[in-house]
């Protein structure tokens, strides 16, 4: 696990991958496009909680500032016209994040930024509207499928997080050869699920396709996820369970 150390200038220190010093802090940069509402919350954690450089990425701009992994945020990228993704794929930005984690970068996309993943290419599947047609707003569970990537290393395999959701489009779907493959290949990462770790339909907040709440790309190095880590990543926000995935990023990013 990683540990906050105040006395040495803020930074991230007893990792279990490697210790992360001033000259090896690794960047990470958050994109904003017009509508983004979370991403000075994603800065924030990264910057106060996570202790890591950070930069925000403007859409409007090729230049990912020599990060060493991008995020991309919740919101209402272009005020979700058309559908929600469907606009902000055509961001500059997008297309050197597709460059970049077609080089195997790290890429999380939360929420909105699931959706814009799955809009461009990036992840497979597409976010509908949620069952019921309302938006939802509230603190959910999650249990962990896979612990083997880059953005789960710090959980445990079957663990549950409690991560609030907000959103409108979170029902995930694809068809039955991506969901084989996603099966087979063990990229279903998160699953919404009861406290206990059971799967089922209560515990589905939008009637998401066998419960699942995220996704990573085949090389493990995008992830697509509806909840919002940031929003449990200090004692403050009323749980710490969300900074696991930034936890892992960091460690893995140490690794490199």
């Amino acid at each position: 696990m990683l540990h906050l150390n105040s006395t040495n200038s803020g930074r991230m220190l007893d990792s279990k991958y490697s210790l992360i010093g001033e000259e090896t802090g690794m960047k990470f940069g958050v994109i904003i496009f017009p509508g983004s509402n979370c991403d000075h919350d994603a800065y924030w954690t990264i910057q106060q909680v996570a202790k890591q450089p950070v930069t925000f990425l403007w859409h409007e701009s090729h230049d990912l500032e020599n990060c060493d992994a991008v995020i991309v945020p919740g919101g209402f990228a272009y005020g979700d016209y058309l559908r929600t993704g469907a606009i902000a794929k055509f961001s500059p930005v997008m297309e050197s994040v597709r460059k970049f984690a077609g080089n195997g970068g790290l890429v999380l996309g939360i929420c909105n930024g699931f959706q814009i993943l799955c809009e461009s290419g990036l992840l497979p599947g597409a976010l509908m509207r949620n069952v019921g047609l309302k938006y939802v707003c509230k603190p959910v569970q999650v249990r962990v499928e896979n612990a083997d990537t880059p953005f789960t290393h710090a959980c445990r395999q079957g663990e549950v997080l409690t991560i609030p959701i907000g959103h409108m489009e979170g029902n995930y779907f694809c068809d039955e050869s991506t969901l084989s493959d996603l099966q087979h290949d063990q990229r279903i990462v998160f699953r919404y699920s009861s406290p206990q770790g059971e799967l089922t339909p209560d515990a589905n907040p939008n009637g998401s396709l066998q419960n699942i709440a995220g996704i990573c790309g085949p090389g493990r190095n995008v992830l697509g996820m509806m909840p919002h880590p940031e929003r449990a990543s200090e004692p403050e926000l009323g749980g710490t369970d969300g900074f696991k995935i930034f936890e892992s990023l960091v460690g893995a990013m140490a690794e490199k």
